[in-house]
């Protein structure tokens, strides 16, 4: 009966914590996006009034390097999944439902 137990509050906790997570993330997002939207269009200003001049090339290739640096970090987190996968299944559920709610 204990492992029933377990399981039901893996579900229950997973699923609050996705949906909470999901719902955050969403308005995280949105923010991040219009600030990135905003700087971008500040520097895109200031370069064609030539006070800056930005080099597109280095700018591409950190921007590849971070984004192979978080593809890489993705290994270990999968193994987490399947170790707790009913926690996760309830996660990614709620998650999704926070997400489309946010």
């Amino acid at each position: 009966m204990s492992e029933i137990n377990s399981i039901l509050f893996q579900l229950g906790f997973g699923g609050i914590a996705g949906f909470a997570v999901g719902y955050a993330l969403k308005k995280v997002l949105k923010i991040t996006i219009i600030i990135i939207g905003l700087v971008t269009l500040a520097i895109m200003y200031l370069q064609w009034q030539g006070i800056l001049n930005v080099n597109y090339e280095q700018l591409v290739g950190k921007i590849e390097g971070f984004v192979k640096g978080i593809a890489g970090g993705s290994t270990s987190m999968v193994s987490q999944v399947v170790a707790n996968l009913p926690f996760a299944a309830a996660f990614l559920a709620g998650f999704t439902f926070g997400f489309k709610k946010g």
